[in-house]
């Protein structure tokens, strides 16, 4: 005899899906570094950031007394929606307050996915395959360019920070194929 619980949530193998089943890949995002970024302490930041997509939450490791950080960190995502943004934003660690907030910026991947989508292969290293221009509807500095550099397609991104007096960081994306995931 069912419970109550198994006739309002039966379990059929067709409905039970895994991670991998929706994985599309990973995305890695190569924090390189923050430019002109605000001071919160006496004369500097000690700045680190944030990457959020979806539930996803990834950090880079925090450089000391820099408003002009390098961190040159991997940062690597699962895609499942690339519909979903990433959000970035940057903080200052605080040793005995909360961390104080140094702007923030949001960025989509739809284009990106797309141009993966196009099976781009035996092109000369290099190749612009799309331009993405600056607007009120993203956080672009600057003309990002998806490019067909090595072998893969990378896009490179300049975003100014919102919510602050100043700041940018450059970030790049690049796409990781998994075997078993579902692809693009």
């Amino acid at each position: 005899m069912m419970t109550e619980t198994e006739r309002q949530y039966p379990t059929c193998p067709e409905r039970t899906t895994s991670l991998m089943d929706s994985l599309l890949g990973l995305l890695r995002i190569r924090v390189i570094r923050g430019v002109n970024l605000a001071v919160r302490d006496v004369r500097s930041s000690d700045p680190y950031v944030v990457v959020k997509m979806g539930r996803q939450k990834l950090k880079t490791r925090v450089v000391y007394k820099d408003v002009n950080p390098e961190w040159n960190e991997d940062l690597t995502l699962s895609v499942t929606d690339p519909n979903l943004n990433v959000l970035l934003t940057v903080y200052d660690h605080d040793t005995f307050s909360k961390d104080d907030k140094m702007g923030d910026a949001e960025f989509e991947i739809k284009s990106y996915v797309e141009a993966l989508r196009m099976q781009l292969e035996d092109l000369p290293s290099g190749t612009i395959i799309t331009r993405i221009t600056p607007s009120r509807h993203n956080c672009l500095a600057d003309e990002s360019h998806i490019t067909w550099s090595d072998g893969k397609l990378v896009q490179d991104l300049f975003l100014r920070l919102r919510h602050v007096e100043c700041g940018e960081v450059e970030v790049q994306l690049q796409w990781i194929d998994l075997p078993g995931s579902k692809g693009l």
